[in-house]
């Protein structure tokens, strides 16, 4: 499968997760304050929670419903009571278009 276009860049707010899903692999895509963009697995390992509606912080994104902090650039549990790490997506920047991939993973 080649990378599908997500979005404009500029159409993320900073600190805030969107989710998107791409022939079924839903994950959350963020764009940090430097303006750096990570796409990670949606759903908590914890529970099966939507990490695109908790909150950015920093590196990390903590699931709403048991404040699991997972990182944005490897995916692992920063926090109980998550214990398993969450995928990380490779994100191409082309044009200002943000570009990824579901079936390739970045490798931490």
């Amino acid at each position: 499968m080649s990378a599908q276009r997500i979005c404009a860049v500029d159409e993320l707010e900073a600190n805030q997760a969107v989710k998107v899903d791409i022939d079924g692999t839903a994950m959350a895509v963020v764009k940090d304050d430097s303006g750096a963009v990570f796409a990670i697995g949606d759903t908590c390992t914890h529970g099966d929670i939507s990490l695109s509606e908790g909150f950015v912080e920093d590196d990390t994104l903590e699931c709403w419903a048991h404040g699991s902090k997972f990182s944005l650039r490897t995916g692992k549990p920063l926090s109980l009571p998550a214990y398993d790490p969450v995928p990380v997506y490779q994100v191409e920047i082309r044009d200002g278009d943000i570009y990824i991939d579901p079936t390739i993973t970045v490798a931490v």
